[in-house]
């Protein structure tokens, strides 16, 4: 039975074992999908002897730029990102190799893509982690001007929640938090930015999906703004994870 898993820590808001699982089921497919929620990335050669017959992993929070030191090889793409989501693991003589890919920057896109027009031609990304990577390759590829938004502002193309104003919000048309603010249990909580700058002439798009609709999603709505969840981002990466994994 081939075994596939999930990296991350901790693993509570995850929906990948439930998503894998029920699509091995409902498509006969011989194989299982397990969390292991692990609290430093350190651990992660010690799971792969544990575990000598992984086929594949899937990374979340907070390692998907830390797992690239632990790799052999990394996809062009998932390269330029600097960030990785799913690694294929093959075995020679019980001896791993592990190749890094980003299949987030193929959910994002092809999710998104639907809802872009002709005005959103600027875009704000909420948080610098390592989501916020792949949607900033994305936004990259679908020709929208972007800037990062940090609470600790690391490079001078950066800006700070503090010196947001409803003039930079109006002009950045689409938002897209990558955060982990909102999400459940913690949903009382929403991206500090001035809200009252948000138009209907907006997007706002969060990539979390539990709550379905997040304080974020919720403020922008009231402001007439389009709003999108993560959930169907999370759908389509999942399945081009499993591509990934399939690959000769």
């Amino acid at each position: 039975m081939q075994t596939f898993g999930l990296i991350g820590y901790p693993l509570g808001h995850s929906f990948s074992q439930s998503y894998f699982t029920e699509k091995f089921k409902k498509e006969n497919i011989d194989a299982r999908y397990l969390n292991f929620p692990i609290p430093e990335i350190n651990e992660l050669p010690d799971l792969l002897k544990k575990h000598p017959y992984l086929a594949g992993l899937n990374v979340t929070i907070p390692y998907k730029q830390q797992v690239i030191d632990y790799l052999d090889e990394l996809d062009p793409q998932a390269k330029d990102i600097g960030a990785v989501n799913v690694i294929k693991i093959t075995w020679k003589n019980k001896v791993p190799y592990l190749k890094g890919y980003n299949s987030d920057v193929i959910g994002f896109s092809r999710s998104i893509t639907p809802l872009l027009k002709p005005l959103h031609t600027k875009a704000l990304i909420l948080g610098t982690g390592g989501a916020s990577k792949a949607v900033a390759y994305a936004l990259k590829q679908l020709g929208l001007l972007f800037r990062f938004v940090s609470r600790n502002p690391q490079h001078p193309s950066h800006v700070s929640y503090q010196a947001l104003t409803p003039e930079i919000i109006k002009e950045y048309k689409v938002i897209i938090n990558t955060t982990p603010l909102g999400m459940a249990p913690n949903t009382d909580v929403a991206p500090p930015i001035p809200y009252e700058g948000i138009t209907q002439e907006h997007l706002a798009f969060d990539l979390i999906y539990n709550p379905e609709t997040t304080l974020f999603l919720n403020k922008c709505a009231n402001k007439g703004a389009v709003i999108k969840n993560g959930l169907e981002m999370l759908h389509l990466q999942a399945e081009a994870a499993w591509e990934i994994f399939n690959q000769a």
